[in-house]
C-alpha cells in the first residue's frame, strides 16, 4: 500500500502503473480532483497515457478521458489501439462521445465508430451531422421518455428495473411523448412519484413547455436560457419528434470555448485550441500560418518609414516615440476591436450597422485622442524644449488613435458580413493599418516643420 500523503501523485500513478495494479490505482484516481488529473495525464509520458487508460475499466477510462482538454484527449485517444478507444468511447455521454468523435481525423473516427457498440455508433452517426454550435450539435441524447399512454405504476417499475442504467442521466424530468412519438410535454419526479399509480401521464403532463429546435443556433440557445431559467430544455425536430435535451451547462461551456477559441485566434493561434503536450512540429504550424503573414504587413508598414528615412534620419528623435505612436494607437484599436467582437458574440451588434459603431468609436477616439496626443506631445517638449516635436508626435497620435478605434470597431463587423473569421484577421488589419497611418501622419508632420526641428 502506497502511503499518497507522502508520495507525489504522479509518482504515485507511475509506481501503480510499473506494478499493474488496477485496483489500487482506480482508488487512487478517485481521490484526485479534475484539475489534478488534468495535470497528472499531461505530465504522463504516452506509453503511460496508454497503460493507465487500458489498465481501468472502459468506464473509469471513459470518465478522465471528458475530464481532459478536448486537445488533449483526442491526441491520446488517436494513439490508442482502435478496440480500446472504441470501448472507453462507448461509455462516454452522448455530447462527449460527438465531440470527440468530430475532433478526430476522418479515418481514426470511422474506425472508432466501426468497432463501437452499433447502436451507439448509429445514434453517434447522426449527432455528428449537426453543426457543433447548434442544439443538434450539443444536445446529449440520453433522457427518459414514455408515451402518454404508460400509466404511472408502469413508469415507476420501469424506472427500478432500469436504475442500473439511468444512474448516468440526468433525470430531472421525464419527458411525455405522443403515440406517434411527438413530443407533448414534462412531468417533475415528484409529480410522478405523488401522483395516483393508475393515472395515465396524459392526465399529469405539463404541456405548456418551451422547446427548441435542433437547428437553433448557439446565440438562440443562450438567449432562451438567458431569459428562462431552466436546467435543461427539449430539442425537436421539423416533425416535433424529442430528439434531444440541452443542458444550461453544455451551452455555458460552449459559449466559453468559443471565446477562448476568438481569444486564441486574435493572439495569432491558427487551428484550434493549443496544448504544449502537442507535437512541436504541429504547434509551429498552427503559430506560423498566422506570424508568416504577420511580417509581410509589418514589411509593408515599415516601408513607410524607408519612403521618409530623409526625414528621420535629420530628426533622430521621432524614433523614439514612432513605436510609441504605433502602439498606443494599436492598444485603442484592440480595444474597440474587442467591444465588437464581444458585442458580435452577444447578437447586441450585426454586421450591417457599422456606421452606428463608427459614429459611437468616433466619439471615443476624439476624447481619448486629444488626451493621449497632449500627454505624448507634453512628454516630447519637456524632453527636447522644442514645442514643434510635441506638436508633431501628439498630433500624429491623436488623428492615429480615431484612425484606430473606427477601424478597430468597424472591421470585425465587415469581415463578419463578408464570412471572414473576423477573430483572426482583424488583429493582423489593424495593426498594419495604424503603423502604416501613424508612421505616415508623424514623418509627414515632421517634413512640413523640418525647419523648426533640425538637430534634435
Amino acid at each position: 500500500m502506497i502511503d499518497q500523503k507522502t508520495v507525489r501523485p504522479i509518482e504515485t500513478a507511475r509506481i501503480l502503473l510499473e506494478s499493474n495494479n488496477r485496483v489500487e490505482l482506480t482508488s487512487f484516481l478517485e481521490t484526485v480532483s479534475s484539475t489534478q488529473l488534468v495535470y497528472l495525464m499531461s505530465r504522463l509520458h504516452k506509453d503511460e497515457q496508454q497503460n493507465l487508460l487500458t489498465l481501468l475499466n472502459p468506464e473509469d477510462a471513459a470518465y478522465v478521458i471528458e475530464e481532459l482538454p478536448d486537445a488533449q484527449a483526442v491526441d491520446i485517444i488517436e494513439d490508442m489501439d482502435v478496440e480500446d478507444a472504441a470501448a472507453i468511447i462507448n461509455e462516454m455521454m452522448s455530447d462527449e462521445q460527438a465531440d470527440l468523435i468530430m475532433e478526430l481525423h476522418e479515418k481514426d473516427a470511422e474506425a472508432i465508430l466501426t468497432e463501437m457498440n452499433p447502436s451507439e455508433a448509429a445514434g453517434l452517426r447522426k449527432l455528428i451531422e449537426y453543426d457543433p454550435e447548434t442544439a443538434g450539435g450539443l444536445m446529449l441524447t440520453e433522457y427518459i421518455s414514455y408515451k402518454e399512454t404508460a400509466t404511472v405504476k408502469e413508469v415507476i417499475e420501469d424506472l427500478k428495473k432500469n436504475s442500473e442504467k439511468y444512474k448516468y442521466y440526468h433525470v430531472r424530468y421525464i419527458y411525455v411523448l405522443s403515440r406517434q412519438g411527438v413530443f407533448l410535454g414534462v412531468l417533475q419526479m415528484q409529480d410522478l412519484l405523488l401522483a395516483d399509480p393508475s393515472q395515465h401521464l396524459s392526465e399529469i403532463v405539463i404541456k405548456d413547455v418551451i422547446a427548441i429546435h435542433v437547428n437553433a443556433s448557439l446565440d438562440e440557445v443562450s438567449d432562451l436560457f438567458d431569459t428562462h431559467d431552466f436546467y435543461g430544455i427539449p430539442v425537436i425536430d421539423d416533425h416535433k419528434k424529442l430528439i434531444g435535451i440541452l443542458r444550461r451547462k453544455n451551452v455555458l461551456e460552449a459559449i466559453n470555448e468559443r471565446a477562448a477559441y476568438e481569444h486564441l485566434e486574435t493572439q495569432g493561434i491558427v487551428g484550434g485550441d493549443e496544448l504544449r503536450t502537442m507535437p512541436v512540429f504541429l504547434r509551429s504550424r498552427r503559430r506560423l500560418s498566422w506570424l508568416s503573414v504577420n511580417i509581410l504587413l509589418n514589411i509593408i508598414a515599415a516601408s513607410v518609414i524607408a519612403f521618409y528615412q530623409d526625414t528621420l534620419s535629420t530628426v533622430i528623435a521621432l524614433a523614439v516615440f514612432l513605436p510609441i505612436i504605433s502602439d498606443m494607437s494599436g492598444c485603442s484599436g484592440n480595444q474597440a476591436v474587442a467591444v465588437s467582437m464581444r458585442e458580435l458574440s452577444l447578437g447586441t451588434v450585426r454586421p450591417t450597422e457599422m456606421l452606428r459603431v463608427w459614429f459611437q468609436e468616433i466619439s471615443v477616439g476624439l476624447i481619448n485622442g486629444l488626451v493621449l496626443g497632449i500627454l505624448i506631445g507634453l512628454a516630447a517638449y519637456l524632453w527636447k524644449g522644442s514645442i514643434y516635436l510635441g506638436l508633431v508626435v501628439g498630433g500624429a497620435l491623436a488623428i492615429n488613435t480615431i484612425v484606430a478605434v473606427s477601424i478597430g470597431g468597424t472591421v470585425p463587423l465587415f469581415l463578419k458580413k463578408i464570412n471572414v473569421d473576423p477573430a483572426l484577421a482583424s488583429g493582423p488589419i489593424l495593426t498594419t493599418i495604424t503603423d502604416m497611418i501613424g508612421f505616415f501622419l508623424a514623418l509627414s508632420f515632421a517634413t512640413i516643420m523640418i525647419a523648426h526641428l533640425g538637430g534634435l
